[in-house]
């Protein structure tokens, strides 16, 4: 099983669920054994720790401000407006977030994560992990897991799958040229879903200032296009949303989430020229 982490990684192993907290880069994140009596893990993205988070600090009533970078999953402002709880997105990067006025939690899908503001205004992969124990330690009381979790808001706020859809270049033209064909012939539909809004972020928002990024609506997904400002790459980050009725539609809804993932990056691929 690849943590993603360096070897220095620190992590808190248990018969069914490993946490793991680099140190260096302040990142934590979350594996699970699937299923009794077998050796498959599930690496947990990003997003589903952050919802994890979220859902926990709720339910021990936490107050304030939930926040997130634009690139992260939509499922924690539905969590957020379900516990009447104030919601705001911002530009990516902790700078941003870290800015928030109010903040009480706050996180992103590149495995950071605040949720100690008052201790530590910034992401924090030790109070993460942490606080994953706690809530690991409350639902194994219950015969319960992560993913049953993850489970029931699905059931209440449809199934948030995300992904990405990452180009590394050699030269980097490649990546405005990629950028000025999404601005001039914006794609009208992705895997078949229309797109009911584009949006040129060089402009800015009512809430975000400007910056140099792209953001599609669809109906039941969003798509962000941005370039890297780390690495030389263009990043695309996808998110679909997919309703489900019962708990049985589940494996249903998300085999539909997979494909539609991939026709997404397969049309945004196209419309990129990438």
């Amino acid at each position: 099983m690849d943590l993603a982490f360096a070897t220095a990684a620190r992590t808190t192993p248990a018969p069914d669920l490993i946490i793991a907290n680099d140190p260096d880069a302040d990142r934590c994140a979350a594996a699970v054994k699937v299923g009794p009596g077998n050796d498959d893990w599930r690496m947990l993205r990003g997003d589903e720790v952050g919802a994890l988070l979220a859902a926990h600090l709720v339910k021990r009533g936490a107050r304030g401000t939930f926040a997130e970078s634009i690139v992260s999953s939509s499922l924690l402002g539905r969590i957020a407006e379900k516990a009447g709880l104030p919601y705001e997105e911002t530009l990516t990067g902790f700078k941003w977030i870290a800015r928030v006025d109010g903040l009480r939690y706050g996180y992103e899908e590149a495995l950071g994560y605040c949720v100690d503001p008052e201790g530590v205004r910034d992401k924090d992969g030790i109070t993460a992990a942490l606080l994953l124990t706690e809530l690991a330690s409350e639902l194994k009381e219950q015969g319960r897991t992560f993913l049953d979790l993850l489970d029931d808001l699905a059931l209440e706020h449809g199934l948030h799958a995300t992904d990405q859809l990452s180009v590394r270049v050699e030269d980097l033209s490649l990546i405005a040229d990629a950028m000025r064909r999404l601005r001039e012939q914006p794609p009208t539909e992705l895997a078949g879903l229309p797109v009911t809004k584009a949006e040129d972020l060089t402009r800015g928002t009512d809430t975000l200032p400007p910056t140099d990024g792209l953001r599609y609506t669809l109906d039941g997904a969003r798509v962000i296009v941005r370039p890297s400002g780390t690495e030389p790459k263009l990043k695309c980050y996808l998110e679909v949303v997919v309703p489900v009725a019962a708990r049985a539609d589940l494996p249903a809804a998300r085999a539909r989430a997979t494909d539609l993932l991939a026709a997404i990056k397969r049309d945004l691929s196209a419309a990129a020229g990438i």
